[in-house]
């Protein structure tokens, strides 16, 4: 399936179906993690449940710790 992730266009897997399967296929899924598809914010508790399809558009933003 092709997305365009954080302005790139990616190729990921088939087994890639949901927003929660993403932040997995780019070990995300344990960090704290926003997404925005298609412009609209996700919940983190519609991760599982929003499918994806080709062509969609994902932006991910993640903390990273630091000091």
């Amino acid at each position: 399936m092709n997305l365009i992730i954080n302005s790139d266009e990616v190729l990921v897997d088939e087994e890639v179906d949901t927003v929660a399967d993403l932040l997995s296929y780019f070990e995300l899924d344990q960090k704290v993690a926003i997404v925005e598809l298609n412009r609209v914010i996700l919940e983190k508790s519609m991760h599982a449940e929003t499918r994806l399809a080709n062509g969609d558009v994902v932006e991910i933003v993640h903390f990273v710790g630091g000091g």
